[in-house]
C-alpha cells in the first residue's frame, strides 16, 4: 500500500523514506504540508490561503496546480513577479530560497526540493494548462480573462501581476515608437550646457544621455553614486526647457521619487545647479525645483491601492522625471505609466546595480539589462556623434546591427563617477562588489592602503569594540553617534527664547545635519545582528555612557523613522526624525519644555517641522536601519553589519547599496569570517517576462 504525504509528514524523512512515496494526489494532503511549512516559516501564512481560496474555488483541482500556485505566491514574498517552473525545478532550495538556510532542522520534515524532484516540467505545465484556475497568456476570451492564475510558456503568474507587467510593456512598446523631434539647433544647445567635444578627452556620456533624451518619449539613466545623475537631468531640463520658453509654450515638469528621503535630497540638489545654469533668466525660472513622492504625484486614496490619476485621469504634465527608480515596483510603474498623458516624456534616473524594490519587481534592473554593453544601432551611434560631437569608436560599446535592442537606444549608462575616483577606497571597494570579485575586495579591505574604508571583524556578540565604534566612530574623521548628541547638548538655545525664535530652528537643523553623519545599516531586521536587536543594544550603550537621559519610549534625541506616509502631517516614508525638548508654545505651561521631534522639511531650503509624539503612530528607532530603507540616502559615515550566518538578502547588490551610502567613510562590520565573501558570490536574480515581451515585439529605432 503506497503512502501518502500525510503520512509521512510527522516522521523524520530522509531519502530512504521517500522511496516509496505516492505521486501526489490529494490536495488535502498538500495542504496539511503548507501549514507545516507555514510553521517553519518556509512559507507567509498568506501563500497558504491563497491556495486554501483556489481549493474551495475549484474542489477538484489538481494538487500540483495548488502546489504551482503556493510557490507563485510565495515569490511574490521574495520579490519575483513570477514561478519559473523549468528553474525550479533545476534548482529548487536555491530559486525559491526555501527552507531558509542555516535551517538544520529542515530533516524533520519534507522538503520543498524533496517534494519537486519527481516532477517533470512538460508534464506540470500541461497540468497547469489543463486547470480551469490557469489561463494562458495567448488566450484572451472573457473566461480567461477571470482565471486567478496566468501561465505564459514556462512562467507562472498572479493574475494581477500578469496584467502590470503587459500595461508596462504596452506603454514602454508604444513610447519608443513614438519619436520627438530633438531641437534643430541641438549642437549648439548641447554646447553651450555641457562645451564642445575635445579631442582625445573621455566621452561625456552626460551629454549623450541629453541628446537621446530630446528625441523619445521615454529614456534612461542610469549610473552608479557621483556619477552626475542629477546633473544631467538639470541639463536636459534646460534643454527642453528653453526651445519651449521661446516659443511662449512653457513645459509643464514634474520631479519625483519613490520616498520623502529621496525627494528631499534630489530638492536641496536640484535647487543648487539650477542657479548654476548658463541659461537665460526666464528659462530658469521654468525649471521646477520640488520634488515630490510618486505616491503624492499620483494622489494616493489612504486604505486603498488606487489612486487619484490613472488612465481616465491622467496627470496634468508634460515632462516627468523620476528618480531612485530602481525603487520602483512593477505595481507602482503600471500605475505610473497609465496616469502620463500620451504626448508626455517620461526619464528614469536611477542605479540599476541598486537593490531592487521591496515589493515585486525589478523594473530599472530588467530594462537598464544592456546599458553596460550599449548596443546602440549604427542609426544611433551616427545620430548621436553628429549632435554631440562626441566619438563612440574605441568606447567598448556592443553595435545592435540585427536591431534586437529597441530599448537599449533610450537608454545612457553613466560611466565616470566624480565623487568616487581611482583614489577612493569607497569606489574601487564598490567596483569590486559589484563585479562579483570577493577576493579583491578583501584584499582591499584588509590592506589598508585607503583611509575612507574600514573592517571590524567581532569576536562574538559581545565584543564591545562594536560598542566603541558606534558611539565614537574612528578617531578624528569618522564619526559615531556621540558627534550628533554632543550637538544637541551642546548648541542648545538659551532657556527664556519662545519657539517661534529662529535659534530653535537653527539647532534642530544642526542636530539633525549630524545625525546624518554617521548611519549603521542592517542585512536582516532579526535576531542579534538585526536592527531590532542592534537599536536595543545602541539604546543601552548610549544610557551607560550618558548620552540619553532614559531608555523610555520617548526620550530626548531619540532618532525615528518613519514606516508609512501620513499625508495629514506631510510626511513620508523613510523620513528621520529626532525627538527634543522644546519650548511650549502657549498656555498657562508656557516656557516650559516638551518633547517634540524634529522632521526636515522636503524643501530644499533646511526647513525644519516640529511634531508632537502622539501624533506619531507609524515610527520605530532608527539607530540601525536595513539597507532597503537607507536606498535614496547618504551618510558621511556609513557601516554595515552583516549577520553571522548566510541569509537569502545577503547578495552582491545589498552590499554594494549598503557601500554606496557613504559619502566620506565606509566601515564593514563582520560578526563571522566568510559571510561577506560568500554574499559578494550571489546575485539577485529577480523573475520576470518584460524585458521578453519588449524584445519580443519592439521594432529598433534608429
Amino acid at each position: 500500500m503506497s503512502r501518502t504525504f500525510a503520512d509521512l509528514l510527522p516522521t523524520p524523512l530522509t531519502a530512504e523514506s521517500l522511496s516509496g512515496l505516492a505521486p501526489l494526489t490529494r490536495a488535502d494532503d498538500l495542504l496539511l504540508l503548507l501549514t507545516r511549512w507555514v510553521e517553519r516559516g518556509w512559507l507567509r501564512a498568506l501563500d497558504k490561503a491563497f491556495v486554501a481560496f483556489l481549493h474551495e474555488l475549484e474542489p477538484d483541482t489538481d494538487p500540483l496546480v495548488l502546489l504551482a500556485a503556493a510557490l507563485t505566491s510565495h515569490q511574490l514574498g521574495h520579490g519575483h513577479v513570477c514561478l519559473d517552473l523549468f528553474e525550479t525545478l533545476k534548482a529548487p532550495d536555491f530559486a525559491l530560497s526555501l527552507p531558509p538556510e542555516g535551517d538544520v532542522q529542515g530533516g524533520v520534515l519534507l522538503l520543498p526540493s524533496q517534494l519537486l524532484e519527481a516532477l517533470e516540467g512538460a508534464h506540470w505545465c500541461k497540468t497547469l494548462a489543463g486547470s480551469r484556475l490557469v489561463a494562458l497568456a495567448v488566450d484572451s476570451s472573457e473566461t480567461a480573462q477571470e482565471r486567478p492564475l496566468v501561465l505564459s510558456g514556462k512562467r507562472l503568474y498572479l493574475r494581477r501581476y500578469w496584467t502590470y507587467e503587459r500595461r508596462i510593456d504596452s506603454a514602454l512598446r508604444q513610447r519608443l515608437a513614438q519619436g520627438e523631434a530633438p531641437p534643430n539647433d541641438l549642437p549648439q544647445r548641447l554646447d553651450e550646457l555641457f562645451g564642445s567635444a575635445r579631442a582625445g578627452a573621455p566621452i561625456d556620456w552626460q551629454k549623450l544621455a541629453c541628446a537621446l533624451a530630446t528625441r523619445g518619449a521615454f529614456s534612461i539613466v542610469t549610473g552608479g553614486p557621483g556619477t552626475g545623475k542629477t546633473t544631467t537631468v538639470v541639463r536636459l531640463l534646460a534643454l527642453l526647457q528653453a526651445p519651449a520658453v521661446e516659443s511662449g509654450h512653457p513645459l509643464r515638469i514634474r520631479l519625483a521619487a519613490p520616498t520623502g528621503k529621496a525627494a528631499a535630497r534630489l530638492t536641496e540638489s536640484i535647487s543648487q545647479q539650477v542657479q548654476s545654469l548658463k541659461v537665460a533668466e526666464d528659462v530658469r525660472a521654468k525649471i521646477p525645483c520640488d520634488v515630490t513622492t510618486v505616491h503624492r504625484l499620483l494622489g494616493s486614496r489612504p486604505g486603498t491601492r488606487h489612486f487619484r490619476h490613472h488612465a481616465g485621469n491622467r496627470l496634468p504634465l508634460d515632462v516627468l522625471v523620476v528618480d531612485e527608480a530602481s525603487m520602483i515596483d512593477l505595481e507602482m510603474m503600471a500605475n505610473l505609466l497609465d496616469a502620463l498623458p500620451d504626448h508626455a516624456r517620461l526619464v528614469l534616473l536611477g542605479d540599476k546595480d541598486q537593490l531592487a524594490s521591496v515589493e515585486a519587481g525589478a523594473v530599472l534592473g530588467d530594462l537598464c539589462r544592456d546599458a553596460e554593453h550599449g548596443w546602440y544601432s549604427p542609426q544611433t551611434r551616427e545620430w548621436l556623434e553628429s549632435v554631440s560631437g562626441e566619438r563612440l569608436q574605441g568606447s567598448g560599446l556592443f553595435e545592435d546591427v540585427d536591431g534586437s535592442h529597441p530599448l537599449a537606444q533610450q537608454v545612457v549608462m553613466l560611466r565616470h563617477s566624480r565623487r568616487f575616483g581611482e583614489g577612493s577606497g569607497i569606489g574601487q571597494l564598490a567596483r569590486r562588489v559589484n563585479q562579483q570579485l570577493p577576493d579583491e575586495a578583501r584584499q582591499l579591505l584588509a590592506g589598508g592602503h585607503y583611509e575612507d574604508v574600514y573592517s571590524l571583524p567581532l569576536k562574538g556578540e559581545h565584543d564591545h569594540t562594536l560598542e566603541r565604534l558606534l558611539l565614537e566612530g574612528h578617531g578624528e574623521g569618522p564619526q559615531g553617534y556621540r558627534h550628533y548628541l554632543s550637538v544637541l547638548r551642546n548648541q542648545r538655545p538659551a532657556q527664556g527664547r519662545p519657539l517661534e525664535h529662529p535659534d530653535w530652528v537653527d539647532w534642530a537643523r544642526e542636530v539633525l545635519q549630524a545625525f546624518d553623519t554617521f548611519q549603521l545599516l542592517c542585512a536582516v531586521r532579526k535576531g542579534p545582528w538585526g536592527v531590532e536587536g542592534l537599536n536595543q543594544r545602541i539604546t543601552a550603550a548610549l544610557l551607560k555612557a550618558r548620552l540619553i537621559d532614559n531608555d523610555q519610549q520617548w526620550y530626548e534625541g531619540r532618532p525615528v523613522l518613519m514606516t508609512r506616509n501620513d499625508y495629514g502631517l506631510g510626511l513620508m516614508n523613510g523620513d528621520i526624525g529626532i525627538a527634543l525638548k522644546l519650548p511650549e508654545r502657549e498656555g498657562p505651561d508656557a516656557g516650559k519644555t516638551v518633547l517634540r521631534v524634529a522632521f526636515p522639511r522636503n524643501d530644499g531650503q533646511g526647513g525644519v517641522r516640529f511634531v508632537l509624539p502622539s501624533r506619531l503612530n507609524d515610527v520605530e528607532t532608527v539607530y540601525a536601519m536595513t539597507v532597503h530603507k537607507s536606498q535614496g540616502s547618504e551618510f558621511a559615515h556609513t557601516a554595515l553589519i552583516l549577520p553571522d550566518a548566510l541569509n537569502p538578502v545577503l547578495t552582491k547588490e545589498l552590499i554594494y547599496t549598503g557601500i554606496t551610502r557613504a559619502k566620506h567613510w565606509f566601515t564593514l562590520i563582520e560578526p563571522r569570517a566568510g559571510v561577506f565573501e560568500e554574499a559578494v558570490q550571489r546575485k539577485v536574480k529577480r523573475l520576470s517576462g518584460l524585458m521578453l515581451e519588449l524584445e519580443e515585439s519592439s521594432e529598433p529605432r534608429g
